[in-house]
């Protein structure tokens, strides 16, 4: 019998969960897709960039040749037998263990930003864990689409804990972005960047 046609791509993976495995592995499982003739393939994201395939029949993924001490944001997609892919599941951050003898990260961690409307401009918010750097974190950096947008600097006393900060912008609705912050350290230097999001105005 012929192969029906694929006309739909497959529906997102769901309930992404994984853990690193020690410095430069991480194991990754999520719930499978649905598609109207068949999933063939789970493609893994990192930052946008595929990085890992395994078949359709799999969904679970051990990804190896990482770096020690890193934060890294996967997401996967589902795709189908006329090479559609479905739309991304949900990020999922996972942090691998330090080498041996080497200092912890000093990334930002668990970033969230939100967006609204604010009049004819949009504002974008930002709150994050700070890390653990031994002092007082006087700055961030932040970088959309890789490039440095801005430093962040307390006008009082640096807060404790979850840090805030509110961005306005007067791009277009739809406008895609993708951002990540750095503390600067005690001594000057910047640390380690945080996972990075991607944020739609107006989504």
């Amino acid at each position: 019998a012929p192969t029906p046609a694929d006309h739909e791509a497959p529906t997102r993976p769901v309930k992404l969960r994984g853990k690193a495995d020690g410095s430069r592995a991480a194991t990754l499982s999520w719930g499978g897709s649905t598609d109207d003739v068949g999933v063939t393939a789970y493609d893994i994201y990192q930052e946008g960039s595929r990085i890992h395939s395994v078949p359709g029949t799999q969904t679970t993924a051990r990804l190896t040749g990482l770096r020690p001490g890193t934060v890294y944001t996967f997401t996967v997609r589902a795709r189908d037998a006329a090479d559609t892919s479905s739309p991304d599941s949900d990020g999922l951050d996972i942090t691998t263990a330090s080498a041996p003898g080497a200092p912890a990260s000093t990334a930002p961690t668990d970033l969230r930003i939100t967006t609204g409307a604010d009049g004819k401009e949009y504002a974008v918010d930002l709150d994050w864990k700070q890390p653990e750097t031994g002092g007082k974190i006087p700055a961030y950096q932040l970088y959309m689409n890789g490039r440095l947008t801005t430093t962040i600097v307390w006008g009082g006393e640096p807060p404790a804990g979850r840090a805030h900060y509110r961005l306005t912008v007067n791009d277009p609705r739809g406008t895609r972005y993708t951002m990540k912050i750095r503390a600067k350290l005690p001594d000057g230097t910047w640390g380690d960047f945080s996972a990075v999001r991607t944020v739609v105005l107006g989504d």
